[in-house]
């Protein structure tokens, strides 16, 4: 890096350069404003406007085109402006002026302005602090005081009050129409608060009160707050074809009343303002003495103005003047009315002109309009005799129509009398030819004046004479009695006609003509009412030259009943009849009769509702018990209380606090209902049953009864016998069935033992079974502690030593072929007969026990030339055990062999098999098995016999019926034990019958 090396000579003058600069750094800045030109402000003037809260600062001097303007509150020394602004200069005087608008009144406390000159950064010196005094200067009044007073402002905007309280008073709070306000202090005794967003006052202003501490009296000021003015419908038009009147319309309310703060009104800058200061007058009119053409309104306030033009000829805009002086001349049926003008120049001034009548009986209105130059009389026809009425007319022009004019005043008059109308007459017979003539009572306007009298006479037309002299009856009647049999007789019976007329002051009225004739009634169909009501339709009849006439009344009245009727012009087919007198739940007839110049007809007749309802009154019921039915009967309701077409009945049970329909009974002319098979099977029991009637409008409230079951035990004894009769028959088809299909039965469920087929025809004595062992066979003896074989095995004996045969076969060679008889002894001797134990033992098979030995004896059975081989044991063990597989004992050839059953050896040779106590000899060797075992009946039999009890078997007969083959030595005992007492008895019926 380099270095800069200075000598001392270089040192030195650097040094007074730096020295020098300073200086003139620091002279420059002690005179900066005046090497700058600028200058304090001089001659600072304030100027107020209290009402407007703007104060206006001016000055002189200065030097500069900006200034920074500061105001602060005096007292407290706070900054209220602080800006740059740039005032208005006047050329001529050089005078500077601003305007500042103060948030808070400027009475409210002292302010003090300061002004300095400004040329970017560069500014002067203050100008002197100029005070503009506020209220809350010590030398100001001392009271209380509120600011602004009486100030008007627009609807949403804001404003600032203060309250300047006297020396050492403490402010409470600040209320704006009774809602308190924040407040702000704005010095030792100005407090100030804001209230934002106006709304319009009341008539006489809104209020902010100041309310100081332990001070009674009330401080505070008021503000009016409402709209500028908004004029409307601005016209000018002419009433007598010179002069010019403006109207408008006052528009939306302003709020602001009074003479200071109301509206003025100005038309081509004539002040108008005057005749509009009524507050509720909604429209303003100003007269100008000539016809301009061009219009200028012009209405302001202090918070406004607006504007409206309008321009128009003459002879557009012409509204006649309302007409003056109406007089009328009256009729019976017209009238003629006439008025006058105001201004002789409608004389030549085509009219239109609006009539407006009114009756004064029913107040109905009348318009009618006339047209002429110069209108001032109309006729007025089609009136109403004896009638009051009221007129009144308004006119306009007829070219060029503007409007209508103002209506003139009322004028009433009466219409003359005249004859009453023809009455409109009409006869009701009773079913015994009596009843009456009747006519409808006139109204005022078909009297045509007041009423004096009705007269009614009889008339004969083919006479062409009164039958009685005229009956003369008040006014207030209108009907007279008749009875048809009687008219009769006077008339040879003949027709007669009522005639009906009506008389007032002004004379009598056509008469009404009525035929007397009797006609047969006519089945009637229902109708149902609509909204135009009940509508009929019929055929048009050529006999009803005069028209129809629709008569209808309470189906229900027995005598002169109240009838109303109303008649029809020739070719009408259809009418809808409807009248105030109808009432819901009432049935009417309607008839509908020709009228011709002979007699009447009854055409057609109807009956219906004007609206169904349930029926008035409950059914009287009653029940009762017939067998197990429940018999329910109950009278008719009578026509008058049905108030509904009946369409039939439904019948409930009452269980608790439900209804459960049984039945509903559609024909309403079904006056009983019976509950079948009620009370079968049922104890003895309350039961309530309830019957409602119901029309299209619903059920009514229906009538209960109650009924007591009693026990019907005649069905119940009916089911007991029937259901053993069917027990019985059906054990008596099963019994025929089976003794039918006996044999079947036996064959499928119990067949016959087999015997056994022989190869060849052996001997079939009876006789002891000898028994001789094979030469290739031994015989096992075996003596153990346990169980002794030999005692029950057969063994064989000598020829000789049998006594029980009586021969022998003799003394043969031991190896011979011929067996050996053997002999069965028998271990115990007991004189009661064994009994089987199991079911499956026949009768055949019970031996006797009175001797001590028994016979083995087989019909017919022999071996084969087999010989029977037993492999003893070479250990000679004294224990006889089932041989293993390849030690079975075999047989030669085909013999028979039932009895023989090999046996597999058991698989633990430690316990005992359950067979070797029922059968020890099959347990020992295997040998033979007899079809039939059996145990002593008891436990104590099997006591008294000891050890030999297990050892008996019982030696069964091959003519037995017991099954040869048994079942397995495993399940023998299960089955013996399932056997029942059924299958003996069905066992020993099948051996019965054994053929």
């Amino acid at each position: 890096m380099a270095h800069l090396s200075l000598t001392p000579t270089s040192k030195l003058i650097s040094s007074g350069f730096v020295w020098l600069l300073w200086i003139v750094l620091g002279f420059s800045t002690s005179h900066t404003h005046a090497d700058t030109g600028l200058t304090v402000p001089q001659r600072v003037t304030l100027s107020p406007n209290w009402y407007t809260q703007e104060l206006s600062i001016s000055w002189l001097g200065g030097g500069a085109t900006t200034f920074d303007l500061i105001i602060l509150r005096t007292e407290f020394n706070e900054t209220v402006f602080y800006e740059t602004v740039s005032p208005t200069v006047n050329k001529v005087s050089g005078l500077h002026q601003w305007t500042w608008t103060s948030v808070n009144p400027l009475e409210c406390t002292s302010l003090s302005v300061k002004i300095r000159s400004r040329d970017g950064h560069t500014t002067s010196e203050w100008s002197q602090t100029e005070t503009l005094q506020g209220n809350d200067h010590p030398n100001s009044e001392q009271r209380v005081k509120v600011f602004p007073q009486d100030k008007v402002l627009p609807v949403g905007a804001n404003i600032t009050f203060c309250c300047i309280l006297d020396e050492g008073m403490v402010l409470d709070k600040l209320k704006y129409d009774g809602n308190t306000t924040s407040v702000t202090r704005l010095s030792r005794r100005t407090y100030s608060t804001t209230v934002f967003n106006l709304v319009a006052s009341r008539q006489s202003g809104s209020n902010m009160l100041c309310l100081p501490e332990d001070k009674e009296k009330l401080y505070g000021a008021v503000v009016f707050v409402g709209y500028p003015p908004l004029p409307i419908d601005f016209k000018c038009e002419t009433h007598d074809l010179r002069s010019a009147v403006c109207q408008w319309g006052k528009g939306r309310d302003t709020h602001l009343y009074g003479s200071q703060r109301g509206i003025r009104y100005f038309v081509n800058n004539r002040d108008c303002s005057e005749v509009n200061q009524d507050v509720g007058q909604k429209e303003a009119t100003c007269t100008l003495d000539t016809w301009e053409g061009n219009w200028t309104l012009v209405a302001k306030n202090l918070l406004g103005q607006y504007s409206l033009t309008d321009t128009a000829e003459l002879s557009h805009r012409v509204c006649p003047v309302a007409p003056d002086l109406l007089s009328v001349v009256a009729d019976a049926w017209n009238a003629s009315l006439s008025w006058h003008w105001k201004y002789d120049s409608y004389s030549s001034l085509a009219l239109v002109c609006q009539v407006e009548i009114t009756a004064t009986e029913d107040e109905k209105l009348i318009k009618r309009v006339f047209s002429g130059v110069g209108l001032r009389s109309v006729f007025l026809s089609d009136l109403y005799p004896d009638e009051h009425y009221s007129v009144k007319v308004r006119c306009g022009a007829q070219q060029n129509f503007w409007k209508w004019g103002n209506w003139s005043k009322l004028s009433s008059f009466k219409t003359k009398t005249y004859v009453p109308d023809t009455p409109d007459a009409w006869i009701w017979l009773n079913t015994d030819n009596t009843g009456k003539v009747i006519w409808k009572p006139l109204t005022r306007r078909q009297s045509h004046g007041k009423l004096t009298q009705y007269e009614v006479f009889l008339w004969s037309p083919e006479e062409n004479r009164a039958l009685a002299p005229a009956v003369t009856l008040p006014p207030n009647n209108w009907s007279m009695p008749v009875n048809l049999t009687e008219i009769a007789f006077f008339s040879n019976n003949g027709s007669v006609v009522a005639k009906v007329t009506a008389r007032n002051d002004a004379g009598s009225s056509p008469p009404a003509r009525v035929h007397l004739t009797s006609v047969e009634p006519l089945a009637a169909p229902r109708i149902v009412y609509t909204d135009q009501g009940f509508p009929l339709f019929w055929e048009n009849n050529a006999n009803a030259t005069c028209g129809y006439v629709v008569e209808w009344l309470d189906a229900f009245c027995p005598q002169d009943c109240p009838v109303e009727w109303i008649k029809l012009p020739a070719g009408t087919t259809n009418v809808s009849i409807e009248s105030a007198t109808f009432q819901p739940g009432v049935r009417y007839n309607l008839s509908l009769y020709s009228c011709s110049s002979d007699a009447r007809e009854l055409l057609k007749r109807w009956q219906g509702y004007t609206q169904e309802l349930v029926p008035s009154v409950a059914l009287t019921l009653s029940a009762s018990q017939q067998n197990a039915d429940i018999l329910l009967t109950w009278k008719e309701i009578p026509l008058v209380n049905r108030r509904g077409f009946l369409l039939g009945y439904n019948i409930y049970n009452s269980t608790g606090y439900q209804f459960k329909l049984l039945e509903n009974v559609s024909d309403p002319e079904t006056m009983s209902y019976t509950a079948k098979d009620f009370a079968k099977g049922f104890i003895k029991g309350t039961f309530k049953f309830t019957v409602k009637a119901y029309t299209a409008a619903g059920e009514n409230t229906g009538t209960t009864a109650t009924v007591t079951i009693e026990p019907y035990t005649d069905w119940l004894i009916l089911e007991i016998l029937t259901s053993l009769g069917l027990v019985t028959l059906l054990l008596a088809i099963v019994t025929f069935t089976c003794y039918k299909k006996r044999k079947w039965v036996k064959k499928a469920f119990y067949p016959d033992i087999p015997e056994p087929k022989l190869p060849s025809d052996w001997p079939r004595t009876r006789g002891p079974l000898d028994v001789k062992p094979s030469p290739h066979s031994m015989v096992c003896v075996v003596e153990t502690p346990e169980y002794d074989c030999i005692k029950d095995m057969l063994v064989a004996i000598p020829e000789e030593d049998e006594d029980d045969a009586g021969q022998g076969i003799g003394d043969e060679s031991v190896d011979t072929d011929e067996p050996t008889s053997l002999r069965y002894y028998n271990q115990m001797v007991d004189e009661r007969p064994i009994r089987p134990r199991f079911p499956d033992s026949s009768a055949s098979s019970i031996s006797s026990m009175s001797s001590a030995h028994t016979d083995v004896t087989y019909t017919g059975i022999q071996t084969s030339g087999s010989s029977l081989v037993l492999q003893l044991d070479p250990q000679g063990s004294s224990e006889c055990h089932q041989p293993q597989l390849d030690r079975l004992v075999s047989y030669g050839g085909g013999g028979y062999r039932p009895q023989m059953q090999p046996r597999a050896p058991s698989d633990d040779m430690d316990l005992p098999s359950p067979e070797s106590f029922l059968e020890p000899q099959a347990a020992c060797s295997g040998g033979y098995k007899p079809q039939g075992s059996w145990q002593l009946d008891s436990p104590v039999d099997a006591a008294e016999m000891g050890s030999l009890a297990p050892s008996l078997g019982s030696p069964t007969s091959v003519a037995s019926t017991q099954f040869l083959l048994p079942d397995g030595e495993e399940n023998t005992g299960e089955k013996r034990q399932l056997s029942s007492s059924a299958a003996s008895w069905l066992t020993n019926l099948l051996s019965s019958t054994k053929p």
